[in-house]
């Protein structure tokens, strides 16, 4: 097993850190089949000690703030190291919720219609209800992809959920009734649709890591048209938002067959269970060789700029 050793990283600091320990272990031990790992737990926003950009290639597989809002990409690209996944730019942006999706939108994937407000100057409950129905999404811009969403039905219900928000940016969407498809991209290109069902009917933090509470189907029960077209959504707003290597991308299927993109998830959870490997399966690829193909553009730049160094 000639070449770098890829370090994986997990653990880090946002709420979502058990998570990403849990997708850590999984990818390190799937990744050795491949590759010399080693495993590097984060536990401050910083680079762990021990890298080294000469032997090192870094897979991180860290959630939230930190760990996919571009802060730990610009670490190592300042300190020379080759890591798999989008840059530090595209991890910034995709992490902004409404930059992402000004982005997407530009280039003809549909969002809701929403607006984004600061805490110290939130709109009224009335306001929101009269541009957006009672149906409310109300989500942190910039937070790991579940953490404080919430997602109201009446005027009441808002009212209580805003007075709850007293810091940060914020985005309201109008909810959209439907079904709700993910598909993973590997180099920019999609893999399988995948349908998830959330039991309670909204896939929130405790739906997403509570075993049990969601029914997935891969692939997703739909037509092959409808497959191919969201497909092709998620290739377009992977490559309006600058990513590279992989990540997932999540939609709302309207009930009049609409598709609306929900976000870009740069760092996806990695157990062999999550809905990146479940994309993956759909197309023939099992979790050992998704692991080796998402690191594999990560291992070529690494051999490039070695060849390059005088």
């Amino acid at each position: 097993m000639n070449g770098p050793v890829i370090a994986v990283l997990a653990g880090g600091t946002s709420p979502e850190r058990e998570v990403s320990l849990g997708s850590g272990k999984a990818v390190a031990l799937a990744m050795a089949y491949s590759h010399p790992t080693e495993f590097f737990t984060v536990e401050a926003d910083a680079l762990p000690p021990g890298l080294d950009p000469a032997r090192h290639v870094v897979y991180s597989t860290l959630h939230g703030v930190f760990g996919e809002d571009g802060g730990m990409q610009r670490l190592l690209e300042n300190a020379g190291i080759a890591y798999a996944g989008c840059d530090a730019k595209a991890s910034d942006l995709t992490f902004d919720k409404w930059r992402t999706r000004l982005s997407v939108s530009a280039r003809g994937v549909q969002v809701a219609p929403g607006r984004v407000f600061q805490a110290a100057a939130k709109p009224t409950a009335a306001a929101l209800t009269a541009e957006f129905g009672e149906q409310v999404v109300l989500k942190p811009n910039r937070q790991g992809s579940s953490v404080g969403l919430q997602i109201v039905s009446s005027k009441v219900g808002l009212e209580i959920a805003l007075g709850g928000i007293r810091q940060g940016e914020w985005v309201a969407e109008e909810r959209i009734l439907g079904r709700e498809l993910t598909v993973g991209l590997l180099r920019g290109r999609a893999m399988g649709v995948v349908e998830i069902v959330p039991k309670s009917g909204v896939f929130d933090f405790t739906s997403k890591y509570t075993k049990g509470l969601t029914e997935y189907f891969a692939p997703a029960q739909i037509s092959d048209e409808l497959a191919a077209a969201t497909g092709a959504a998620a290739e377009t707003a992977f490559a309006a938002c600058g990513c590279r290597d992989y990540a997932r991308v999540d939609f709302m299927l309207s009930k009049d067959g609409e598709l609306y993109l929900l976000e870009i998830n740069t760092l996806p959870g990695m157990k062999e269970t999550s809905l990146l490997p479940m994309s993956a399966r759909c197309v023939g690829l099992d979790f050992v060789a998704l692991c080796r193909e998402m690191v594999a553009p990560a291992v070529e730049r690494f051999a490039q700029a070695r060849a390059v160094r005088p």
